[in-house]
């Protein structure tokens, strides 16, 4: 699936390696709840997990996309990868993962790899898919169901959203690519 706005795949990833990925939280979830001001932000539990395995498994992906989207971006490194759970009722509202802008270059000297850079792209992979609700959702856009093993690739600018999860628990695994900012 391709749009202006983002790279999917769909079905990409087998069950053994969505389950491995799934248990790479098992007993190290921590809560993820923002409030800002008086209004729920998100709900969830996550781990941060820096596998190189997880690494290689995402990097392809992203240039793919990056190439076959045709946004062609510089990309350095990658963040720490999230494994994402959102039990019944969790959500995470309306936001952006990053604007890309010199207002937001990575302040980090003893990392090589983060400091100096901005977030220009963001994945999610769906890890499963027997829950109901806990929609991905990109601000303007049509984005069917993402099956188990999907992947999407899209703009850190973009506002997106994980719609509340009504019925069961929706996992998935969150990766940001980052490079120098934009000019």
């Amino acid at each position: 699936m391709i749009s202006n706005n983002y790279f999917a795949w769909d079905k990409e990833l087998s069950h053994e390696i969505c389950q491995k990925l799934i248990n790479l939280g098992k007993g190290n979830w921590n809560h993820a709840a923002v409030v800002n001001k008086s209004d729920d932000v998100r709900k969830s539990d996550i781990v941060w997990i820096q596998d190189q395995w997880v690494y290689d498994l995402v990097w392809p992906f992203m240039l793919g996309a990056n190439e076959n989207a045709g946004w062609k971006y510089e990309i350095d490194a990658a963040e720490s990868c999230q494994v994402t759970r959102y039990t019944k009722d969790g959500f995470y509202t309306w936001h952006k993962d990053g604007i890309g802008s010199h207002n937001e270059v990575r302040n980090e000297p003893d990392n090589k790899f983060l400091h100096g850079n901005t977030r220009k792209l963001s994945m999610s992979i769906v890890l499963n898919d027997d829950f109901e609700g806990g929609d991905f959702e990109i601000h303007g856009e049509d984005i069917p169901k993402l099956p188990k093993g999907s992947i999407i690739v899209f703009p850190s600018f973009m506002d997106h959203r994980v719609s509340p999860v009504t019925k069961g628990t929706r996992y998935s695994l969150i990766t940001w690519f980052l490079g120098p900012p934009f000019k």
